[in-house]
């Protein structure tokens, strides 16, 4: 269960993340009450998961799957650059975030 509650909060984190630039700078009330809502869930269940899983590797885990789901975001989104290379940078994090699950207890 602590990997699921990862995953959950890394989601999380994409969803605030993307609602920091819909809030337009907390300009705009409805996004803004999102995105504190879902930072703070997501902390919440990251909260839940270091319980079980050493911090190194959840907190690794968890930025990774912001930076991976935000940088996706940013391309479908916002029109965001989706070169070759970006990509690449990005599988890079996918393999790192794949091989701290592999290698934690």
């Amino acid at each position: 269960m602590p990997w699921f509650w990862l995953a959950l909060a890394g989601l999380l984190e994409v969803v605030w993340a993307v609602g920091l630039k819909m809030s337009d700078g907390f300009s705009r009330l409805s996004w803004s009450l999102a995105t504190v809502a879902t930072l703070v869930s997501s902390f919440v269940f990251l909260g839940a998961a270091v319980k079980s899983i050493p911090i190194g590797t959840a907190y690794a885990v968890w930025t990774g799957i912001g930076a991976v789901g935000v940088a996706l975001c940013g391309m479908m989104l916002f029109g965001e650059s989706k070169e070759g290379v970006r990509i690449f940078f990005i599988l890079l994090i996918v393999t790192g975030i794949a091989g701290l699950k592999l290698s934690a207890p």
